[in-house]
Protein backbone atom coordinates (compact mmCIF):
# COMPACT_ATOMS: atom_id res chain seq x y z
CA UNK A 1 0.00 0.00 0.00
CA UNK A 2 3.03 2.38 0.40
CA UNK A 3 3.42 5.19 3.16
CA UNK A 4 1.82 4.62 6.20
CA UNK A 5 -1.66 6.58 6.03
CA UNK A 6 -1.79 9.09 8.65
CA UNK A 7 -5.08 11.30 9.70
CA UNK A 8 -5.40 13.21 12.79
CA UNK A 9 -2.86 11.60 14.55
CA UNK A 10 -3.96 8.20 13.68
CA UNK A 11 -2.37 5.86 11.47
CA UNK A 12 -3.96 3.17 9.19
CA UNK A 13 -3.28 -0.91 10.25
CA UNK A 14 -2.65 -2.90 7.89
CA UNK A 15 -2.09 -5.54 10.57
CA UNK A 16 -5.86 -5.61 12.57
CA UNK A 17 -5.26 -8.87 14.85
CA UNK A 18 -5.77 -5.91 17.78
CA UNK A 19 -9.64 -6.27 16.99
CA UNK A 20 -9.43 -10.30 17.05
CA UNK A 21 -10.79 -10.32 20.74
CA UNK A 22 -13.61 -7.91 19.42
CA UNK A 23 -14.43 -9.97 16.69
CA UNK A 24 -14.40 -13.43 19.04
CA UNK A 25 -16.71 -11.98 21.62
CA UNK A 26 -19.69 -9.82 20.10
CA UNK A 27 -22.90 -11.22 19.34
CA UNK A 28 -23.74 -12.03 15.29
CA UNK A 29 -25.94 -8.77 14.84
CA UNK A 30 -28.71 -10.08 17.23
CA UNK A 31 -29.66 -6.42 17.93
CA UNK A 32 -28.58 -5.96 21.58
CA UNK A 33 -25.20 -4.43 23.45
CA UNK A 34 -23.41 -7.34 23.07
CA UNK A 35 -23.46 -7.11 19.52
CA UNK A 36 -21.80 -3.85 19.20
CA UNK A 37 -19.41 -4.10 22.68
CA UNK A 38 -18.06 -7.40 23.81
CA UNK A 39 -19.89 -9.30 26.44
CA UNK A 40 -18.22 -10.10 29.27
CA UNK A 41 -16.88 -6.58 30.69
CA UNK A 42 -18.44 -6.14 34.48
CA UNK A 43 -20.84 -3.09 33.42
CA UNK A 44 -22.26 -1.38 30.27
CA UNK A 45 -23.28 2.12 29.80
CA UNK A 46 -25.77 3.99 26.36
CA UNK A 47 -24.73 7.64 25.69
CA UNK A 48 -27.32 9.75 24.54
CA UNK A 49 -26.57 11.97 21.41
CA UNK A 50 -27.71 15.55 21.58
CA UNK A 51 -30.42 17.00 20.20
CA UNK A 52 -30.22 20.62 19.77
CA UNK A 53 -32.15 23.81 20.04
CA UNK A 54 -30.84 27.24 17.95
CA UNK A 55 -31.46 29.67 20.59
CA UNK A 56 -30.50 32.67 18.10
CA UNK A 57 -26.49 32.36 19.03
CA UNK A 58 -26.25 29.34 17.64
CA UNK A 59 -27.23 25.67 18.86
CA UNK A 60 -27.52 24.12 22.24
CA UNK A 61 -27.32 21.05 23.47
CA UNK A 62 -30.89 19.30 23.97
CA UNK A 63 -30.77 16.34 26.40
CA UNK A 64 -33.50 13.25 25.42
CA UNK A 65 -34.67 13.54 29.43
CA UNK A 66 -35.60 17.12 28.47
CA UNK A 67 -37.38 16.20 25.36
CA UNK A 68 -39.27 12.76 27.13
CA UNK A 69 -40.73 14.92 30.38
CA UNK A 70 -41.86 17.72 27.63
CA UNK A 71 -43.98 14.99 25.73
CA UNK A 72 -45.31 13.02 28.67
CA UNK A 73 -42.91 10.39 28.16
CA UNK A 74 -40.92 7.83 30.69
CA UNK A 75 -37.00 8.16 30.90
CA UNK A 76 -35.35 4.79 30.94
CA UNK A 77 -32.48 3.48 29.47
CA UNK A 78 -33.82 1.63 26.68
CA UNK A 79 -36.27 4.76 25.41
CA UNK A 80 -35.92 5.46 21.76
CA UNK A 81 -35.64 8.89 19.91
CA UNK A 82 -39.56 8.20 18.30
CA UNK A 83 -41.18 7.29 21.10
CA UNK A 84 -39.93 10.19 22.90
CA UNK A 85 -40.84 12.59 20.39
CA UNK A 86 -44.06 10.46 19.01
CA UNK A 87 -42.68 11.04 15.03
CA UNK A 88 -40.94 8.91 12.98
CA UNK A 89 -39.84 11.89 10.58
CA UNK A 90 -36.05 12.59 10.40
CA UNK A 91 -36.97 16.67 9.70
CA UNK A 92 -39.08 16.90 12.32
CA UNK A 93 -38.85 19.94 14.77
CA UNK A 94 -40.11 21.01 18.60
CA UNK A 95 -40.09 24.52 18.40
CA UNK A 96 -38.91 25.84 21.54
CA UNK A 97 -37.52 23.07 22.37
CA UNK A 98 -35.37 21.19 19.93
CA UNK A 99 -34.48 22.03 16.42
CA UNK A 100 -32.31 19.11 15.23
CA UNK A 101 -32.71 15.37 15.92
CA UNK A 102 -29.22 13.28 17.28
CA UNK A 103 -26.61 12.79 15.07
CA UNK A 104 -26.88 8.82 13.86
CA UNK A 105 -23.50 6.90 13.33
CA UNK A 106 -20.69 8.94 14.60
CA UNK A 107 -20.65 10.37 18.80
CA UNK A 108 -20.54 14.49 18.30
CA UNK A 109 -17.23 15.64 18.79
CA UNK A 110 -17.82 17.26 22.10
CA UNK A 111 -19.26 13.78 23.49
CA UNK A 112 -16.54 12.60 22.14
CA UNK A 113 -13.71 14.12 24.11
CA UNK A 114 -15.80 14.09 27.02
CA UNK A 115 -16.16 10.41 27.08
CA UNK A 116 -12.48 10.37 25.81
CA UNK A 117 -11.24 12.41 28.98
CA UNK A 118 -13.35 10.39 31.39
CA UNK A 119 -12.26 6.90 30.18
CA UNK A 120 -8.68 7.89 30.23
CA UNK A 121 -8.51 7.50 34.01
CA UNK A 122 -9.61 4.05 33.11
CA UNK A 123 -6.80 2.55 31.34
CA UNK A 124 -3.18 2.37 31.61
CA UNK A 125 -3.04 2.64 27.65
CA UNK A 126 -4.32 5.85 26.75
CA UNK A 127 -1.85 6.40 24.64
CA UNK A 128 -2.11 3.53 22.76
CA UNK A 129 -5.75 2.73 21.39
CA UNK A 130 -7.44 1.43 18.04
CA UNK A 131 -10.29 3.00 16.51
CA UNK A 132 -12.71 1.29 13.75
CA UNK A 133 -14.61 2.90 11.12
CA UNK A 134 -17.21 1.23 9.01
CA UNK A 135 -15.73 1.05 5.64
CA UNK A 136 -18.93 2.13 3.91
CA UNK A 137 -18.87 5.57 4.28
CA UNK A 138 -19.28 7.41 1.15
CA UNK A 139 -16.97 9.91 2.26
CA UNK A 140 -14.40 8.35 3.77
CA UNK A 141 -11.13 10.08 3.67
CA UNK A 142 -9.45 6.91 4.63
CA UNK A 143 -8.25 4.72 1.71
CA UNK A 144 -10.29 1.65 1.42
CA UNK A 145 -8.35 -0.19 -1.60
CA UNK A 146 -5.78 -3.12 -0.48
CA UNK A 147 -6.55 -2.38 3.25
CA UNK A 148 -7.42 -5.55 5.59
CA UNK A 149 -10.89 -5.14 6.68
CA UNK A 150 -12.01 -6.17 10.52
CA UNK A 151 -15.12 -8.34 10.11
CA UNK A 152 -17.55 -7.11 12.11
CA UNK A 153 -20.88 -8.71 11.96
CA UNK A 154 -22.22 -6.75 8.66
CA UNK A 155 -19.69 -3.55 9.62
CA UNK A 156 -16.73 -4.47 8.21
CA UNK A 157 -14.28 -1.88 9.69
CA UNK A 158 -10.94 -0.63 8.44
CA UNK A 159 -9.04 -0.14 11.93
CA UNK A 160 -6.25 3.31 13.04
CA UNK A 161 -4.19 2.95 15.83
CA UNK A 162 -3.07 6.41 17.68
CA UNK A 163 -3.46 8.09 21.57
CA UNK A 164 -7.05 7.97 23.10
CA UNK A 165 -6.95 11.92 22.43
CA UNK A 166 -7.14 11.36 18.62
CA UNK A 167 -11.01 10.14 18.81
CA UNK A 168 -11.98 13.72 18.13
CA UNK A 169 -10.63 13.03 14.55
CA UNK A 170 -12.76 12.97 11.83
CA UNK A 171 -12.68 9.89 9.22
CA UNK A 172 -14.24 11.69 6.48
CA UNK A 173 -13.33 13.93 3.87
CA UNK A 174 -14.82 17.98 4.75
CA UNK A 175 -17.72 19.16 5.02
CA UNK A 176 -18.84 15.61 6.83
CA UNK A 177 -17.70 14.41 9.77
CA UNK A 178 -17.16 10.73 10.61
CA UNK A 179 -15.51 9.72 14.20
CA UNK A 180 -14.84 6.43 15.20
CA UNK A 181 -17.39 3.77 14.99
CA UNK A 182 -15.48 1.57 17.52
CA UNK A 183 -12.77 2.08 20.25
CA UNK A 184 -10.30 0.50 22.48
CA UNK A 185 -7.24 1.23 24.26
CA UNK A 186 -4.47 -1.33 24.26
CA UNK A 187 -5.22 -3.07 27.81
CA UNK A 188 -9.09 -3.46 27.07
CA UNK A 189 -10.02 -1.71 30.04
CA UNK A 190 -13.01 -0.75 28.46
CA UNK A 191 -14.59 -0.94 24.62
CA UNK A 192 -16.82 2.08 22.86
CA UNK A 193 -19.00 1.40 20.09
CA UNK A 194 -21.64 3.81 17.53
CA UNK A 195 -23.56 1.76 15.17
CA UNK A 196 -23.93 3.69 12.07
CA UNK A 197 -27.76 2.91 12.37
CA UNK A 198 -28.08 4.34 16.14
CA UNK A 199 -28.47 7.59 17.84
CA UNK A 200 -26.35 6.15 20.52
CA UNK A 201 -23.30 5.36 22.21
CA UNK A 202 -22.38 2.03 24.10
CA UNK A 203 -19.50 1.68 26.55
CA UNK A 204 -18.27 -1.51 28.03
CA UNK A 205 -15.83 -1.33 30.87
CA UNK A 206 -15.48 -2.16 34.96
CA UNK A 207 -17.85 -1.29 37.04
CA UNK A 208 -16.24 2.17 38.62
CA UNK A 209 -15.41 3.17 34.64
CA UNK A 210 -19.40 2.86 34.32
CA UNK A 211 -20.54 4.19 37.37
CA UNK A 212 -18.08 7.43 36.40
CA UNK A 213 -19.84 7.28 32.71
CA UNK A 214 -23.10 7.37 34.42
CA UNK A 215 -22.10 9.70 36.94
CA UNK A 216 -20.62 12.25 34.36
CA UNK A 217 -22.42 15.95 33.82
CA UNK A 218 -21.10 16.13 30.71
CA UNK A 219 -22.73 13.37 29.22
CA UNK A 220 -26.74 12.40 29.22
CA UNK A 221 -25.85 8.57 30.02
CA UNK A 222 -27.66 5.50 32.13
CA UNK A 223 -26.53 2.38 33.10
CA UNK A 224 -27.44 -0.70 30.75
CA UNK A 225 -26.96 -4.38 29.94
CA UNK A 226 -25.52 -6.50 27.62
CA UNK A 227 -28.68 -7.92 26.46
CA UNK A 228 -30.54 -4.92 26.85
CA UNK A 229 -32.27 -4.30 22.75
CA UNK A 230 -30.73 -1.62 20.53
CA UNK A 231 -33.87 -1.37 17.84
CA UNK A 232 -36.54 0.98 18.03
CA UNK A 233 -38.83 -1.85 19.17
CA UNK A 234 -36.70 -1.72 22.23
CA UNK A 235 -38.83 1.08 23.82
CA UNK A 236 -41.36 -0.80 26.06
CA UNK A 237 -42.70 1.96 28.21
CA UNK A 238 -42.74 4.54 25.99
CA UNK A 239 -45.57 4.38 22.66
CA UNK A 240 -44.60 4.13 19.21
CA UNK A 241 -45.51 6.79 17.07
CA UNK A 242 -48.54 5.67 14.25
CA UNK A 243 -47.93 3.96 10.97
CA UNK A 244 -44.81 2.34 10.22
CA UNK A 245 -41.07 2.96 11.29
CA UNK A 246 -37.22 1.72 11.32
Amino acid sequence: MGELFVIGGLTLCTDVRAADWVVKRVRDFEHDVGSLVPPGFAGYARVFHPAYRDDGEGEREVRWSQIAAANGRRVHPAMQWSSITGSWRHDDTQPGLWDREPSGGSLPIRQAARLAALLSGHTAKRGRCWFGVWDGFGALAVPREGVTRVRMPQRPMLVLSGPLSAVTTSLERAPWDQRANLWWPEDRAWCVATDVDLMSTYVAGSRACIAAVVASTDLEAMATSVDERIDWGSDTLNPLPPGGGG
